[in-house]
């Protein structure tokens, strides 16, 4: 067996800079589900400090962001009833309210500077083309307002998240955003879930769905990176 630290998958953090930046914030699935405690399979089943601190940073930048004018685009993770997410349970069904913002993000469903965009699978990028017509909302997110930068925060970082910013970098360096240079992911503003190997075959799931938090959290971050993705620690 491989043993490796933490260490040996270095990250490298900056701060990122709004003045004179033509940038906007991406949220993904902030929602009971997925962080609101007892809310649902997925969400943290009692108080969670890393969730909450998530949810504070998020809504801080989010007002920031509305304040100054700034366009926000907040992804709602919505499945339609009887049709699950596999390997997940079902979650996050339209009319449960797991759907919904978490409450001190709710504000954003009023918020002229917000697009709501619902997806029904877990890379929000492929959720936001409508099949009817073959439009993608990120795509025409970015270019009615010509971002230079796009910034991201949300849950969970190795899953929701990571899907969305790669498949985000591969669509630009395809040349179908032309005014984005950067992707950046904001880490006081992600988190991901714990779930023991005890905890998990305690609730019939396999050894797989192991998914300790730190290390997972650490995995995402370094993946998005390796990828083009600039990380920040600081938002000024």
């Amino acid at each position: 067996m491989v043993s490796f630290t933490l260490a040996d998958l270095p990250l490298s953090f900056d701060s990122f800079d709004l003045a004179g930046s033509t940038v906007g914030l991406v949220i993904v699935d902030e929602i009971n589900g997925f962080a609101t405690p007892g809310q649902g399979p997925l969400a943290p089943p009692g108080p969670d400090a890393r969730v909450d601190a998530m949810i504070a940073e998020t809504d801080r930048l989010a007002r920031r962001f509305d304040s100054e004018g700034r366009p926000i685009l907040v992804f709602l993770d919505s499945h339609r009833p009887g049709h699950p997410e596999p390997p997940y349970p079902p979650h996050c069904e339209i009319g449960t309210g797991q759907e919904l913002l978490v409450p001190a993000l709710s504000w954003l469903e009023n918020s002229p500077r917000s697009t709501l965009v619902r997806k029904d699978c877990i890379n929000g990028f492929v959720g936001a083309i409508d099949p009817a017509t073959g439009r993608n909302a990120v795509v025409d997110w970015v270019n009615i307002h010509s971002l230079v930068s796009v910034l991201v925060v949300g849950i969970c970082t190795d899953i929701c998240v990571m899907d969305f910013v790669l498949t985000l970098l591969s669509a630009r360096n395809h040349g179908l955003m032309p005014s984005l240079q950067e992707v950046a992911v904001d880490e006081p503003g992600c988190a991901t879930f714990d779930l023991s190997r005890a905890e998990a075959e305690a609730q019939g799931l396999p050894p797989t769905a192991t998914h300790p938090r730190d290390l997972t959290h650490h995995m995402g971050l370094y993946m998005m990176a390796a990828r083009g993705a600039r990380l920040i620690d600081t938002v000024s």
